[in-house]
């Protein structure tokens, strides 16, 4: 086991609560100096989803996603830039024809997902490794699609990193190393806590963990009041962490945090079992990306 752990922080996320946080990243700049601040307090990796500036509503527009990524990468800090591929996935079925998308569907075609990965290639992208209901939607990622995205993520050079919300998920994820569609050490993300996925416990951390591929980078997270439990876990069992306002938006009850409390936290605990968070150079080593 490796002494160190790399941490991610999610700062700002896909869904629709950013009114319930006083103080939540929404602008390009915003995201990108809650990005910046993550990584000088211990983040090795910020994981990026932007926003429309004027409604605060997530959005998958190509241009945030480049200005937050050109601000990042004009400071001064080093993190490894990861950019969700998850815009696009959502299909809720029509009232009078369910083969129509309703209200909340966003579903598009799956290179349509990437453009924004095409343009600005980051360290890391996000490839959703399965369907699942998700709220009142469905988060549709069918083999057809994630064969597409995952050939495509491939030949651009990016590290996939496979997020998991369901045992099944890593069976198909065991299917797509198999087709070379996955190269290297594989990366994993544990996402847990998730309505109607699975739940965060350690009993389904431990099970989701054993699935894995022997040779694979596995971190995990857990959101809301189960965020800080889940670190512990992780960073016990060998694996990585993620926080962020993304998937917790408290640091004690009723008491709001930052991206940079909730990082600063998650570094406590890790040294407190004995390790240190990776530096952004040590986590590329690690997981075998090639800096661009």
């Amino acid at each position: 086991m490796s002494n160190q752990v790399i941490l991610t922080c999610a700062v700002t996320g896909g869904h629709n609560n950013q009114a319930k946080h006083p103080d939540y990243p929404i602008t390009p700049e915003q995201i990108a100096k809650n990005c910046t601040d993550a990584a000088r307090a211990g983040a090795a990796i910020v994981h990026i989803h932007v926003r429309d500036p004027e409604t605060g509503m997530r959005s998958g527009e190509p241009a945030l996603f480049r200005e937050v990524v050109k601000r990042i990468r004009d400071s001064d800090v080093d993190v490894l830039i990861n950019l969700t591929t998850s815009e696009g996935a959502r299909f809720s079925p029509g009232e009078v024809d369910a083969s129509v998308g309703g209200p909340g569907t966003t579903l598009v075609q799956p290179l349509d997902r990437l453009q924004h990965i095409e343009e600005l290639r980051p360290d890391i992208c996000t490839l959703d490794v399965g369907s699942f209901n998700f709220g009142e939607t469905i988060f549709v990622n069918t083999p057809a699609h994630l064969r597409i995205m995952a050939a495509r993520i491939q030949e651009l050079g990016v590290k996939p990193e496979l997020e998991v919300f369901e045992p099944g998920h890593i069976m198909f994820a065991h299917k797509l190393i198999e087709e070379g569609l996955i190269e290297g050490k594989p990366m994993f993300q544990l996402c847990l806590g998730i309505p109607h996925a699975s739940p965060a416990t350690a009993e389904i951390l431990t099970v989701m963990k054993n699935l894995l591929p022997e040779n694979a980078n596995w971190s995990a997270f857990g959101i809301s009041r189960f965020e800080f439990a889940i670190v512990a876990q992780a960073a016990s069992q060998g694996g990585n962490c993620r926080v962020g306002l993304e998937d917790n938006l408290y640091l004690n009850k009723d008491e709001f945090a930052s991206n940079l409390q909730l990082v600063e936290r998650a570094v406590r605990i890790i040294r407190e079992l004995g390790r240190e968070p990776a530096t952004a150079t040590q986590a590329a080593e690690r997981l075998g990306i090639n800096r661009h």
